[in-house]
């Protein structure tokens, strides 16, 4: 089972994915998925000579979604810290669409700040329609739901190279 590592006030903590779902819960898996495969990717580049202090790490982020916010809290607590915040509006300009934004992360630590913009091909075509939608019908939302789960399912089997490109900052 894959876990980020982080240390808080030097110790060391492990939170997997499914620590996140406890936390954030299902509605948008595929949100956590991608926060999951983000901070995945990026804390190597960000810290090479181990985890990092999670206190120490912000967060700008081109997609709005709770689920990717609630993963970044648990593992940073950027949100409590005043850590966290939308990126500028033309950050991630060639990222995929989101609901709502852009699939484009950056990630600072110490300094050093690594951007991440999302691989072609990880988002269902009719993955957009549907969970952008305003008043969507039952059947609607059932649908988007078990996309998010595929989306999820099939993130979380991938290294985190194979799903996030990421550049210096």
């Amino acid at each position: 089972m894959a876990s980020l590592v982080v240390l808080d006030q030097g110790g060391s903590i492990s939170i997997s994915f499914e620590d996140l779902l406890k936390y954030h819960g299902r509605s948008s898996i595929a949100g956590v998925a991608h926060a999951f495969k983000a901070m995945e990717r990026a804390f190597p580049l960000l810290s090479p000579a181990g985890p990092p202090e999670r206190s120490e790490i912000t967060v700008e982020s081109g997609f709005p979604g709770g689920g990717a916010r609630d993963a970044f809290e648990m593992v940073t607590r950027a949100v409590t810290g005043d850590r966290y915040g939308p990126a500028p509006a033309t950050a991630g300009a060639d990222a995929p669409e989101a609901p709502g934004g852009r699939f484009y992360f950056r990630l600072g630590y110490r300094g050093t700040f690594v951007d991440l913009v999302l691989r072609p091909g990880h988002i269902p075509e009719d993955f957009l329609q549907l969970a952008c939608r305003d008043a969507p019908t039952p059947a609607e939302a059932q649908r988007a739901q078990a996309l998010k789960e595929e989306m999820a399912e099939r993130l979380m089997s991938l290294p985190a190279d194979e799903v996030y490109d990421a550049s210096p900052g």
